[in-house]
């Protein structure tokens, strides 16, 4: 679980609660279904209609999936990659049959498949990099979803905050009713913002971030597929992938290494 989703968006609610409170307000007073409603439904059904029902019909999922924590454990691959290459180098490329049923990532596991049957270089490149390209466009595509989202709560809020002020208006000749009226109109403006800077918006960030960190494993793999294939040096290879890890990766990886060596 991705625990940073549901830590940051419970601190953002959580200072909007203090907030309210600190200024001696109770939270009922920003209670209001009917803008509830207008905001949220409103959000949702726009966002619905602006994308292929193929994703926007997924909406809640996409953005449960924002919790969970994705499988991406490089070091791991490195060290996978590297025994592959010197059993190949050993071996030859035909005995990684043997290790397929081992690996779990499916794009890992058709670049080995299309290695251990023969595919040129240059097909194999081409067809796996349209594999990938088609991995960032469904994260693309996730992160735009969350995108309209964010964009439409505060229109909505808006739609929500005019309904208000037009049934305030009606009566205007009730200076009683002024006070209450223009509070309630505000409060859907206060729900579309909230819903976007907060929940929508942040989702938005997390997916595109992920699709970074996704897609860089996923050229890792490519360039350590390819190296197998040509046959190159294992340590020649070690260093290649060592280059895709970031500072903290290659400090574990590096802190591993020695303490096996040892």
């Amino acid at each position: 679980m991705d625990i940073s989703t549901i830590l940051g968006i419970g601190l953002a609610f959580g200072m909007i609660a203090f907030g309210i409170i600190s200024n001696q307000s109770s939270l009922m007073t920003y209670y209001n279904l009917p803008s509830l409603f207008i905001t949220v439904g409103g959000a949702l059904a726009s966002t619905i209609a602006s994308h292929p029902k193929e994703k926007s019909f997924r909406i809640i999922q996409v953005m449960l999936s924002t919790i969970k924590e994705p499988k991406v454990d490089n070091i791991g691959l490195v060290r996978t990659l590297v025994s592959f290459s010197e059993k190949a180098r050993r071996e030859g490329l035909l005995s990684l049959e043997e290790n397929l049923n081992e690996i779990e990532d499916p794009f890992m596991k058709k670049a080995v498949q299309l290695v251990i049957d023969g595919t040129d270089p240059d097909l194999l490149r081409s067809m796996m990099e349209t594999e990938m390209d088609l991995i960032e466009e469904d994260f693309a595509s996730e992160k735009a979803l969350m995108d309209s989202a964010g964009a439409f709560a505060p229109a909505y809020g808006m739609i929500g905050t005019l309904i208000g002020l037009i049934a305030m208006l009606k009566t205007l000749n009730n200076p009683e009713t002024l006070g209450p009226g223009m509070s309630v109109a505000l409060i859907t403006t206060f729900y579309g913002s909230i819903l976007s800077n907060s929940v929508f918006l942040p989702m938005g960030e997390k997916i595109g971030r992920r699709a970074t960190k996704i897609l860089r494993q996923k050229q890792m793999i490519l360039e350590g597929v390819l190296s197998i294939q040509a046959g190159e040096n294992p340590r020649v290879l070690e260093e290649k992938l060592k280059s895709f890890l970031n500072i903290q990766e290659k400090t574990a990886y590096e802190a591993a290494t020695q303490e096996a060596t040892a």
